[in-house]
């Protein structure tokens, strides 16, 4: 089984940054691919950003230039890193773990097994 804790939400102005973080309570950290999806309230739950065990990554493309996903196996902690927030970043954001394979990352939220219970980020002037 794997646990995940996210921090660092809160409430922010436009064009403020912020750091998310998300840890694993599991043996093994780095053979996990992990993921950040976020849902908006009375919206679907929507892909983020997704990193493999290899570091490589990937975004959906309102957050490209913005959103930065990486990790810290040694800590075994996986981080999204905000900047330029706007208020359409507001949403509950949800970290997600599936046992991954070389360099593969994942988009879809069936590929994931494991999910923290949400950090709310509130993004408004």
């Amino acid at each position: 089984q794997v646990h995940l804790v996210e921090s660092g939400g809160g409430l922010v102005q436009p064009g403020d940054s912020l750091r998310l973080s998300c840890s694993a309570s599991v043996r093994a950290f780095d053979d996990y691919a992990m993921g950040w999806f976020r849902q908006a309230p009375g919206k679907g739950r929507d892909f983020v950003a997704a990193i493999s065990r290899t570091a490589d990554t990937t975004y959906r493309d309102s957050v490209k230039g913005r959103f930065t996903i990486s990790r810290d196996n040694a800590k075994n902690t996986v981080y999204l890193q905000m900047n330029s927030l706007k208020p359409e970043d507001t949403a509950v954001y949800y970290c997600a773990a599936v046992k991954g394979y070389g360099s593969y990352y994942y988009t879809g939220m069936g590929h994931y097994d494991y999910w923290g219970q949400g950090t709310q980020v509130t993004v408004s002037a």
